[in-house]
């Protein structure tokens, strides 16, 4: 016979509490029954072996426990806690509802992550979720692959007029966000609308990942004050600890993130890279358009720049780059602030300016240059030089940023050269021994193509559903475990438990 008093439930709760300070070692690995790993499972060793099978059966219930009896332990360190890996395939194989939150718009604003939330969001509607992007009103269609869009009213930023902004976060918003149901909300950052989406995700209770797109601390001092600087930081941590996970581009722009303390160690995690192997493809060499990069010069040496003109790309130290090279061509491609000083600052020199270009025409510019040059210091990874490497194109970049993610050291001088960021002399050495050598410098494309044909964007977003999310998820339900913590001490004093005895 086994009786069971409230006196007896008291003294349980104080041993399993008091357990973690036990002389005696944890017990040796064994089955659990459950679904999780077994890394969760084993930091639970202060639970008592008969309590785990009255854990509920269902797999989802069982990690939400299993979570909450760990943070009461206070065993685990929070920077040092990982969510268990939960790559369920029953999980995974269900339709999920996800709420994005873009700005600015990934389907009028020309930048880097442009291609990568299309992709995204191609990709999973073909896995078959739901799929409502909230984004800034101009140029935004009715749909895209299925996915309903919503466009939010929108100003230019203050410092950055073609950058439209919004906070997201009208009562029509908030009411369609609702109707809609969503499993995770996920919002690029840092911004206005991503300030929208948080509210909105603690409004309705739904786990909340954040992506960081522009490293604006590093851009700050070239628009605006430098003081600045300081309360950006503070607010990129104020939003990113307050969401459930982080996603970073690059290893760098992590590094970065950890050095200030955005967030713990544990909740930051790496966005895939990705390219669209077909549409930028050797393939799309053109001899048109190379008379229209050079001006009809087809037969000297094209250096050619895709991207965002802006001040914070270190575009001017291409001119300095070109004065050292005589006989050699370059072409930019893009539009951006920075153009008209730009042309002021290229005037006379042997330069054209496209403006921006879209489609199979932009296809045919990377791919009908001869190298592709990239100054830039502050990119969190450069998908343009992803696009010029699968064109076939060598690349000579600055060693910053993001930029070593895509050329790490062990392929320098294969598929791409890296120089220091500044060094004047050492671009142009580098630019010299490929334009020096065309049979180096086709090899090197070659190589850089064949690197490219390894990443797709549809093996990215599957990481980053199937386990990323998930992450998010699990974090989140610990967060909600912790905060229900109090509630649940106080019911356990207003309502004891009645006496219980087997017979």
């Amino acid at each position: 016979m086994l009786s069971i008093t409230n006196s007896t439930m008291n003294s349980i709760s104080f041993s399993i509490n008091l357990s973690p300070f036990s002389p005696h070692p944890p017990p040796p690995p064994r089955p659990y029954p459950c679904s999780c790993s077994y890394s969760l499972c084993s930091s639970l060793s202060f639970v008592p072996r008969r309590s785990l099978p009255l854990l509920s059966r269902h797999p989802l219930k069982q990690r939400e426990l299993l979570a909450s009896n760990t943070m009461i332990s206070g065993e685990v360190n929070e920077e040092e806690e990982m969510p268990p890996l939960l790559d369920d395939a029953e999980l995974n194989s269900k339709p999920r509802r996800i709420a994005l939150f873009v700005e600015p718009s990934p389907f009028a604003y020309v930048s880097g992550y442009k291609n990568r939330f299309q992709h995204f969001i191609k990709n999973l509607r073909e896995m078959g979720d739901e799929v409502i992007v909230v984004t800034t009103h101009e140029g935004v269609p009715q749909e895209f692959y299925g996915a309903k869009l919503i466009g939010s009213w929108s100003f230019p930023c203050p410092w950055y007029k073609k950058v439209p902004l919004s906070l997201a976060l009208s009562p029509r918003i908030i009411s369609e966000i609702a109707r809609f149901k969503p499993d995770i909300i996920h919002a690029s950052s840092p911004g206005i609308m991503v300030f929208g989406a948080l509210i909105i995700a603690k409004l309705l209770c739904v786990p909340l990942v954040m992506s960081y797109h522009t490293h604006v601390p590093i851009y700050i001092p070239r628009y605006t004050f430098s003081w600045l600087v300081k309360p950006m930081w503070m607010i990129i941590k104020f939003l990113h600890r307050a969401a459930d996970l982080t996603l970073v581009p690059s290893a760098a722009i992590s590094r970065d993130l950890l050095a200030a303390r955005v967030t713990a160690a544990n909740k930051i995690r790496l966005w895939n890279k990705g390219v669209d192997s077909e549409s930028f493809h050797p393939q799309y060499r053109s001899h048109e358009m190379r008379e229209r990069l050079s001006a009809g010069e087809t037969e000297k040496p094209l250096l050619i720049h895709v991207g965002r003109l802006g001040v914070e790309k270190s575009l001017d130290f291409l001119k300095r780059v070109m004065d050292r090279l005589p006989g050699v061509r370059i072409a930019f491609i893009g539009d951006g602030p920075y153009r008209n000083e730009l042309e002021k600052i290229f005037a006379g020199m042997p330069a054209v300016f496209t403006g921006m270009l879209l489609g199979e025409e932009l296809s045919q510019a990377y791919a009908s240059g001869d190298i592709f040059l990239m100054p830039s210091e502050s990119e969190t990874l450069g998908l343009v030089v992803l696009e010029a490497m699968a064109s076939g194109v060598p690349v000579v970049a600055a060693r910053a940023g993001g930029i070593p993610d895509i050329i790490p050291e062990e392929q320098e001088g294969k598929t791409s050269i890296l120089y220091t960021p500044g060094d004047l002399d050492d671009c142009v050495s580098k630019l010299e021994q490929l334009l020096s050598n065309d049979e180096v410098r086709l090899a090197m494309g070659r190589a850089a193509r064949e690197e490219m044909e390894k990443y797709d964007w549809h093996a990215a977003t599957r990481k980053i559903r199937n386990e990323q999310y998930n992450a998010a998820i699990w974090f989140w339900r610990k967060k909600r475990a912790q905060l229900l913590r109090p509630i649940q001490w106080l019911a356990r004093r207003i309502f004891r438990s009645p006496a219980i005895t087997y017979t």
